[in-house]
């Protein structure tokens, strides 16, 4: 749970390098989601490159602390490899949430940047990664180490909580 509550939107990043084995760590928290029939259509890709970084803040204004992050991590769904038709998205968001909720047990900073499903974005990260038509980005995950402090968060609210009927 601590994991869980201390995970917070970190838009700051001190510049330090990740290193690889930490992004493994990240990616084998993605990888360990649920997926709807065990589809597994998640694709990843490790941005790394300033000048991609700087590329894809472009697409989005909500990107900008790409150009502080030392990574990015594209969360994509290929809807080639989809069993259960529309899920990839359900699927790529729970493994968005793994790395998240990683990024947070490793003193990792992280934010989730939403690309899919406004078409805009979509097609600009396409054309900036040279993604395969049938993959399609979620979103782009800023990583780093982080160069502020958020205090856990506790949103638990009671009034939206329905037992049996609404």
């Amino acid at each position: 749970m601590n994991a869980i509550f201390q995970r917070r939107s970190i838009r700051k990043y001190t510049g330090e390098h990740v290193s690889r084995e930490m992004v493994k760590q990240l990616l084998e928290a993605a990888m360990a989601a649920p997926s709807a029939g065990n589809q597994q259509p998640w694709e990843f890709v490790v941005v790394r490159d300033k000048e991609v970084l700087q590329k894809l803040t472009e697409v989005s204004p909500y990107t900008k602390m790409l150009k502080e992050a030392d990574l990015a991590i594209v969360v994509c769904g290929d809807e080639a490899k989809e069993k259960h038709k529309g899920y990839w998205v359900q699927d790529c968001s729970a493994a968005t949430e793994n790395i998240l909720i990683m990024a947070a047990h490793l003193g990792l900073g992280a934010v989730w940047c939403g690309i899919y499903p406004v078409d805009e974005r979509v097609v600009g990260v396409k054309n900036i990664l040279g993604l395969p038509q049938s993959v399609i980005p979620l979103g782009i995950i800023a990583v780093g180490h982080p160069a502020e402090h958020k205090e856990p968060a506790n949103r638990y609210d009671e009034s939206k909580i329905h037992y049996d009927r609404w």
